[in-house]
């Protein structure tokens, strides 16, 4: 029985038990501030993060995570989860990574997921876990990047529902728009070389720095 499909769609599905529904990377500081107030305003926020945050470090690095795993690589997991937390730009969204990283880590564990029990240098980033889910229950690169995507654009189209606030007709159209992006964001994550990656999104970084202190939020980032 092929069961690739179905676990994918549990790694993916909003119900993990991850707490990914808590955070709005910055989207809360720039919805408040005003930022997003004109027409396409958000779309194109969220279109940015995806093409040039998940498709310049995350994708990738999960790219590279997936083989490690594969070939049983401690150092090069170790390499990598060193340099995806260098590449957080604020202590909350270095805190987010670290979070989920750890609470997947966990699931990973109660589940009986062999590598769940590999204690690296540093915590965890999710991406890191989430490749090892992939690995093991034998989902396709291809698809594991893409479901990646969509499980992220989906916790964000979430958060808009409630700091914009977006009507759920609204959401899912937006949902419709951005998704479109995936396949050609993963087509790029999976061609760049390792100097290639890296993230300078002075925006997300300033909106995430700035909600560390907003006096009033309902998201941790």
């Amino acid at each position: 029985m092929d069961t690739k499909l179905l676990h994918l769609m549990h790694l993916v599905s909003p119900a993990l038990p991850v707490g990914a529904y808590a955070y709005s990377q910055g989207q809360e500081y720039a919805v408040e501030s005003n930022w997003l107030k004109e027409p396409g305003a958000l779309s194109g926020w969220i279109a940015g993060l995806l093409k040039y945050s998940l498709g310049r470090l995350d994708i990738p690095v999960l790219q590279r995570a997936y083989c490690a795993w594969q070939e049983g690589d401690t150092a090069a997991l170790n390499d990598w989860n060193n340099f995806i937390r260098a590449n957080r730009e604020t202590s909350e969204l270095l805190l987010e990574d670290e979070q989920l990283g750890l609470a997947l880590k966990r699931l990973l564990s109660s589940l009986n997921i062999k590598g769940a029990e590999l204690a690296l240098e540093a915590p965890p980033s999710f991406v890191i876990y989430f490749a090892l889910a992939g690995v093991r229950w034998q989902i396709s690169q291809h698809d594991l990047m893409q479901g990646f995507a969509w499980s992220w654009l989906e916790n964000q189209v979430a958060a808009a529902t409630k700091t914009v606030p977006l009507g759920q007709t609204q959401a899912q159209q937006l949902l419709c728009e951005l998704l479109e992006l995936i396949p050609a964001v993963c087509d790029l994550a999976a061609e760049l070389t390792d100097e290639q990656l890296g993230i300078g999104l002075p925006a997300l970084a300033i909106a995430s720095s700035r909600h560390e202190r907003q006096y009033s939020r309902l998201f941790r980032s």
